[in-house]
């Protein structure tokens, strides 16, 4: 942080900020008031930069004001890093961007630190609202921010694939599910099933079955999804890890560079790979294209690059990264851009 700057925007601390700000809100509103007080730019810029409208740039202003957001330097919690979230978001045409410090050097060299998850729970609780249906894919990043969770507005949640090994369901993303639905009061759909199958009949006979049935009829009623990212090599995907060798050589030479809800993405966004959906217990594509919020959570550098994929396949409309993986993503040389901001948006400005 330059700590030349003049505006202070605080409000969360490392546990829970009694404010109950979310991560987004005070990256935003940090944003904001840099454009508005540092920058001079009018609220009408700000409000086209950002995609809302000047009505809600004049109430985030006002907000910040009201709780003492708005003090002497721009300032957001250690953990949150302001400016790279909001270049991060403006590279990537995203509606959200929250970046978070990276850990040490030896402490976690897993691809997803948990405190993604941590972050990620508390975004969570600032995007759900009353009445939504909250969808979680399978990851260790969201079985993590399942795991932080202490608030979420009373919702229905429902598994979005199935799981890695049918035999550790409990302890995965089954398990995820119930842990959401129990901190917000809802229903909870999970699918006892694995991600991958055999073959087409077995994964279309699975997905005939009544309770794997009931979950996918609430795919298209999703308002906010949650999903992982994988980069195409051992340990980081987890669709890689189950295919034969002989299988991931064949994808590798289509070009497979990331990995998504069991969906094979190469490096410029790119669906390739599509006859392994057929054999997947999961979303397709084109219902999380239409689900108005897609937050990914991954980082790390190992997954840098899998996550820039992503990112331009255009699926995804917010991130919850570390620094190591933002520092990559905003020196790549085709960040590309996708619609986030013209799905609609949650608040209605």
């Amino acid at each position: 942080m330059n700590g030349s700057e003049e505006i202070a925007v605080a409000g969360m601390s490392a546990g829970r900020s009694a404010l109950r700000m979310g991560p987004a809100e005070l990256v935003q509103a940090a944003a904001m008031a840099r454009r508005f007080y540092l920058e001079g730019k009018s609220k009408i810029q700000i409000a086209e930069e950002f995609g809302v409208s000047r009505f809600k740039v004049a109430r985030v202003l006002e907000t910040a004001l009201e709780r003492d957001l708005v003090r002497i330097e721009i300032r957001v919690p250690a953990e949150l890093d302001a400016e790279r979230s909001d270049a991060l978001r403006a590279r990537y045409g995203l509606r959200h961007a929250v970046v978070v410090e990276s850990p040490a050097e030896g402490e976690d060299e897993s691809p997803d630190p948990e405190n993604l998850g941590e972050v990620a729970a508390d975004l969570l609780g600032e995007l759900v609202t009353e009445g939504d249906v909250l969808g979680l894919a399978w990851g260790r990043s969201t079985i993590h921010m399942a795991a932080a969770l202490d608030r979420l507005p009373p919702c229905t949640v429902v598994q979005l694939t199935g799981v890695y090994d049918a035999g550790t369901a409990e302890r995965g993303s089954v398990e995820a599910v119930r842990r959401a639905a129990q901190v917000s009061g809802g229903e909870a759909h999970p699918i006892y099933a694995p991600m991958l199958l055999p073959d087409p009949a077995t994964a279309a006979a699975l997905r005939s079955q009544t309770g794997i049935a009931r979950a996918f009829e609430y795919f298209d009623k999703v308002t906010v999804a949650c999903v992982s990212i994988g980069s195409w090599e051992p340990g980081i995907s987890t669709v890689h890890d189950m295919l034969s060798d002989e299988e991931r050589a064949h994808y590798a030479s289509l070009g497979v560079a990331a990995e998504m809800s069991a969906h094979l993405f190469d490096a410029e966004g790119r669906r390739v790979g599509r006859d392994l959906g057929e054999r997947c217990i999961t979303v397709e594509a084109d219902r999380l294209r239409r689900i108005p919020e897609v937050v990914a959570i991954a980082g790390g550098q190992r997954k840098a690059a899998a996550i820039g994929a992503v990112l331009r396949s255009g699926l995804v409309t917010s991130l919850v990264t570390d620094r190591a993986a933002a520092d990559y993503l905003l020196t790549e040389s085709r960040p590309g851009t996708h619609p986030a901001l013209d799905r609609t948006d949650p608040d209605g400005s």
